[in-house]
């Protein structure tokens, strides 16, 4: 197994990928949950490992997206659990149980694929999560350019990378034409 990305984070409260000498947003670091990265944050300056706390504050962030997945009741027990002496067993027994989980989607998942082949929902999910990403990503592109902070060059360079798609997509359709 790969050793784990080390996240450094600052005073400021920005965070830095030592793997890609990158500074990274906690929506990047939730991608890489996403993608079963795994990743250590450190303070910067004591080295305190703080991986548990900004888990918790991407939770926290996706919570207030909308995307609300943990239900109040269950925060409250959860909350209940501190001070308290299942303390102990409580954490080994949620990892236990989300392993668990994990094993039964997948399998529910491979045995809806081989009855459904291609027409598998989770495939077809899969694409439209793809294609929303890409969306996204050039959206965000785009807005880029009329950012007043960006420095000409990036202008230039967003505007080249566009242009390059354009020719991309018109070359693609032209293909489709034919």
């Amino acid at each position: 197994m790969a050793e784990p990305v080390i996240i450094k984070k600052y005073a400021n409260r920005r965070l830095y990928n030592t793997e890609t000498s990158t500074y990274i947003t906690l929506d990047e670091l939730s991608q890489m949950v996403r993608d079963g990265r795994d990743f250590e944050v450190v303070d910067a300056k004591s080295g305190q490992d703080l991986t548990r706390q900004v888990l918790a504050q991407i939770l926290l962030e996706e919570e207030t997206k909308g995307a609300a997945m943990l239900p109040v009741r269950f925060l409250r027990q959860l909350i209940s659990f501190y001070d308290n002496s299942m303390q102990t067993v409580l954490p080994h027994y949620l990892e236990t149980t989300m392993d668990v989980f994990i094993q039964n989607q997948q399998r529910i998942r491979e045995q809806t694929d081989s009855v459904l082949g291609s027409f598998s929902p989770f495939e077809a999910m899969e694409n439209m999560q793809a294609l929303q990403r890409q969306q996204i990503e050039k959206f965000q592109s785009m807005v880029g350019l009329f950012n007043p902070f960006l420095k000409p060059e990036d202008k230039d360079q967003q505007i080249a990378e566009l242009s390059q798609k354009i020719q991309e997509l018109n070359a693609e359709l032209e293909r489709l034409k034919r």
